[in-house]
C-alpha cells in the first residue's frame, strides 16, 4: 500500500473504531459486533506497524498501552484540587444551606451528584486533544499519569462536536465495576495474591503501574463532572455538564438540578436504597451551588469550596445467624476461617459468607457457631463479622476453637510465636498449597508463563500431570497426554510448552520470588538476589549471614533458613538447574559517573519538583552513594522533597539526622 493510501486508510479507520468505542462505553448501544471490531481494529495496528509516522494522536489502538513510564513527572494543578466538607447528618445539610441562603438571598438552585468512591483525576484538554492526566496528590501538585489514562475507553483522546474551550481542565472519578472487582480478586486470591481491600484501593493503585499496557488489561471506567477553565461560556454548573457530554465525556446519568434543600434530602433519600442497584460503589452524595457566579461569591475556606458539601452514607449493618465456621487453605499454608451465615439481604447482596481473618479475632469477638451476629459492609467488598448479639445467645454455646488440623491433608497446624495466623506445615502435600505454588510459580511476577493460566493448572493437577513446580518443565514431553484434554488443541499445547520454555530467560531475582519462601516478596527476593548473587549463597547463609543484608529481619532470615533445610525444597531447585532456569545473578559491570557519595547513606522521601524520585535514586547510586529504605542511626542524609510524611520528619530529626533538599544533593555532587 502506497503511504497516501495508507494514510486516509488510518484516518478513517481511526475516525470509525473511535465512534464504536464511544457508542459501546459512553452511550452503552454498541452498533458493531466484538470481531468485526476486532477484526478492524487488528487492520488498523498492522497499519500504524508498517506507516508509524501516520498513527493519529487519537488512535484506538493507544488505548490497548504500550508505554513504561520510568517515573511520573509532578505537576502544579493550575486550579488546585481541594477536598469537600463532609457530613453524615442531615441536620448539617440544613445549616450549611442557612448558610448558603444567609449569603445569597432565596435565588439559587444545587446540582446533585452521586459521591463516586474512586481515584480523583484532572484532566488537561487543549485543542480539542487530551494532554495531561494528573492526579489530585496533594491537592496543589500531582503526578502526571497521561499514558495510563489514554488507556481507560471512556476518556476520549480527542474531542467530538464543537464549541469547546481552546484549553480546559475537567475534573472526574476513575473507577472500576463491582462485578468485575469481584471476578479480580477471585483471580488473585486463586493465585495466592492478598486480594484488594476495595475497587478505589485497586484504581488508585492501577493508576501509578509504571507498564501501562498492564494498565489496559484492567478494566477501569471514568465519569467526568467538574469543568474548570478561563472565560467559559457558561454560567451555571448544570449548564457546562450538558456540554461536556455533547464533547464525548461519560457524565453519570443520576444527577439533579435542585430547587431546593427539601429536594436534595429527596435526592438523598432515593439513593439510600438505590445505590445498591448501581453497578459501581458510592460512599454518598455530592451538593454544589448550581452558579458559577455564586459559586465564586461563597468563595472558599483554606481546604474546601464553601459552595459544595458530600453527604455520607453509613456502613450497611444487618443482624444474621451464624451457622458455622470452617476453613480455606492458601498457597502459603496460613488457615484463614470463614463464617457461614444465615443468608441475609446486604447492601444490596445476599450474603451468605464472611471473613473472620484469623484466630486473634475469633477470640477477640468470642463469635460461636449459633450466635446472631452483626454484619457490616462499607467500602469493603467482603462483608465481616463485627460484633455479637450476647443478648440473643443461646445458653450452652461452647467458644469456638480454633482447629488444630488442616481441613485439606490433616496435618496438625503451627503457629510462629507472635503471629497471628495457623500454618498447614505439609507445602509439598497439600493440595491447595501445591496448586498455589504451582499458580504463583507462573504469575506474571515470577516467571509470567501466561499460556499456563490458573485453570489450567488445576485442570493438569487434577489430571495428575502437575504435582509440583519441576513437574512444569516435563510438559514438553508429555504432548500427547496434553492433547486429550478438554480445550487443548494443538495450537494450545505448542503455546503451553513455548511460554514454558521462554520462562527459562527470567533472572534470578524472579526465580527466587516465584519458588514462594515465605516473607519472600518480589522486593526481599531481588535484595536476596543482589546480596548473595546465586542460589548455593544463599541456601547456605547462615541467620546472621541474613540478617546482615539491608533491611532483611529475623522473620525472613528465619523463614529463608527453614525453606532450605527442607531436603524436599533442595531436591527441587537441583530439578530446577537441570531444567535450564536462572540461579545466579548476571553481572553487569557498573561504571560510576563519580564517588563523591561513596560511605554515605540516603533516603528520600516526599515529592520534588525538578526530579522524580527514582531520578534521585539513580544520580545517588551512580555517585557511589548507597539507598536505605527506612531512618535508622546507619543513615546519613534525608532527601527530602514536598509532602513528607510528619512521622518520618520527626525520626529523622530525633535521631538528628540532617535532612536536605534536591537542590542540597546537587551541590554535593557539583
Amino acid at each position: 500500500m502506497q503511504i497516501e493510501e495508507a494514510k486516509k486508510t488510518i484516518e478513517a479507520l481511526t475516525a470509525e473504531l473511535n465512534q464504536h468505542n464511544y457508542n459501546y462505553y459512553v452511550l452503552a448501544h454498541p452498533t458493531i459486533s466484538d470481531y468485526d471490531f476486532d477484526q478492524k481494529l487488528k487492520q488498523l495496528v498492522d497499519l500504524e506497524r508498517e506507516f508509524p509516522e501516520l498513527q493519529e494522536p487519537d488512535s484506538p489502538t493507544l488505548k490497548v498501552g504500550g508505554e513504561i513510564t520510568k517515573t511520573f513527572k509532578t505537576v502544579q494543578h493550575k486550579y488546585p484540587m481541594l477536598s469537600l466538607g463532609n457530613t453524615y447528618s442531615e441536620q448539617d445539610l440544613i445549616d450549611f444551606d442557612n448558610r448558603i441562603r444567609k449569603a445569597l438571598g432565596d435565588d439559587f438552585e444545587y446540582v446533585c451528584e452521586l459521591k463516586f468512591d474512586g481515584l480523583s483525576m484532572s484532566l488537561t484538554y487543549e485543542n480539542g486533544k487530551l494532554a495531561r492526566g494528573v492526579t489530585r496528590g496533594d491537592g496543589t501538585k500531582g503526578d502526571d499519569v497521561t499514558t495510563n489514562v489514554k488507556t481507560i475507553k471512556t476518556i476520549p483522546h480527542k474531542l467530538k462536536g464543537e464549541g469547546f474551550p481552546a484549553e480546559f481542565e475537567i475534573r472526574g472519578e476513575i473507577f472500576m465495576h463491582k462485578a468485575a472487582f469481584v471476578k479480580l480478586n477471585a483471580e488473585r486470591e486463586e493465585n495466592g495474591e492478598q486480594p484488594f481491600a476495595n475497587p478505589r484501593n485497586f484504581a488508585s493503585g492501577t493508576m501509578k503501574m509504571q507498564d501501562s499496557t498492564e494498565v489496559a488489561k484492567r478494566p477501569l471506567d471514568c465519569f467526568l463532572y467538574f469543568l474548570y477553565g478561563d472565560n467559559l461560556p457558561y454560567k451555571t454548573h448544570w449548564e457546562s455538564l450538558q456540554a461536556v457530554k455533547s464533547w464525548g465525556f461519560k457524565v453519570s446519568e443520576h444527577i439533579k438540578l435542585c430547587k431546593n434543600i427539601n429536594e436534595v434530602l429527596d435526592f438523598i433519600h432515593l439513593f439510600e436504597d438505590e445505590r445498591f442497584k448501581l453497578s459501581f460503589d458510592i460512599d454518598g452524595i455530592v451538593i454544589k451551588v448550581n452558579s458559577y457566579a455564586q459559586q465564586q461569591e461563597l468563595g472558599f475556606t483554606a481546604k474546601s469550596p464553601r459552595w459544595a458539601i458530600s453527604y455520607k452514607y453509613k456502613a450497611q449493618e444487618v443482624e444474621t445467624k451464624l451457622l458455622s465456621i470452617t476453613y480455606q487453605v492458601g498457597r502459603t499454608g496460613a488457615v484463614t476461617p470463614v463464617a457461614n451465615l444465615q443468608p441475609v439481604l446486604l447492601a444490596g447482596t445476599t450474603v451468605k459468607r464472611a471473613t473472620l481473618h484469623n484466630a486473634n479475632e475469633i477470640e477477640r469477638l468470642d463469635v460461636r457457631e449459633g450466635d446472631t451476629v452483626l454484619v457490616e459492609k462499607g467500602g469493603e467488598i467482603i462483608p465481616k463479622i463485627i460484633k455479637v448479639n450476647l443478648d440473643k445467645r443461646p445458653n450452652g454455646l461452647p467458644p469456638t476453637l480454633f482447629t488444630t488440623t488442616c481441613p485439606e491433608c490433616g496435618s496438625t497446624l503451627t503457629r510462629t510465636e507472635g503471629e497471628a495466623a495457623w500454618y498447614c506445615p505439609n507445602d509439598s502435600g497439600c493440595p491447595p498449597q501445591i496448586i498455589g505454588k504451582m499458580q504463583h510459580f507462573t504469575g506474571r511476577k515470577a516467571m509470567n508463563i501466561d499460556s499456563l493460566g490458573d485453570e489450567t493448572i488445576v485442570q493438569l493437577y487434577n489430571a495428575e500431570l502437575l504435582h509440583n513446580i519441576s513437574d512444569i518443565y516435563a510438559l514438553k514431553d508429555k504432548r500427547d497426554q496434553l492433547r486429550q484434554m478438554e480445550r487443548m488443541g494443538e495450537k494450545s499445547v505448542n503455546n503451553l510448552i513455548e511460554g514454558i520454555e521462554q520462562s527459562k530467560q527470567m533472572p534470578f531475582e524472579k526465580v527466587l520470588f516465584g519458588l514462594g519462601i515465605r516473607y519472600v516478596g518480589e522486593t526481599v527476593a531481588k535484595k536476596l538476589a543482589q546480596h548473595f548473587k546465586n542460589i548455593d549463597n544463599l541456601a547456605n547463609a547462615s541467620l546472621l549471614e541474613l540478617t546482615e543484608v539491608n533491611e532483611i529481619g529475623t522473620r525472613i532470615a528465619e523463614s529463608v533458613t527453614e525453606y532450605f533445610a527442607e531436603n524436599n525444597h533442595r531436591l527441587l531447585i537441583e530439578q530446577l538447574k537441570q531444567d535450564g532456569l536462572q540461579f545466579e545473578v548476571e553481572e553487569k559491570e557498573i561504571v560510576l559517573a563519580s564517588n563523591k557519595l561513596e560511605g554515605k547513606t540516603f533516603l528520600i522521601s516526599g515529592v520534588f519538583e525538578g526530579f522524580g524520585r527514582e531520578e534521585l535514586k539513580d544520580l545517588i547510586e551512580a555517585n557511589g552513594g548507597k539507598m536505605l529504605s527506612s531512618i535508622s542511626s546507619k543513615l546519613n542524609f534525608l532527601v527530602a522533597g514536598d509532602n513528607m510524611g510528619p512521622s518520618k520528619l520527626k525520626k529523622a530529626t530525633d535521631l538528628n539526622i540532617p535532612i536536605i533538599s534536591d537542590k542540597d544533593l546537587m551541590s554535593m555532587l557539583n
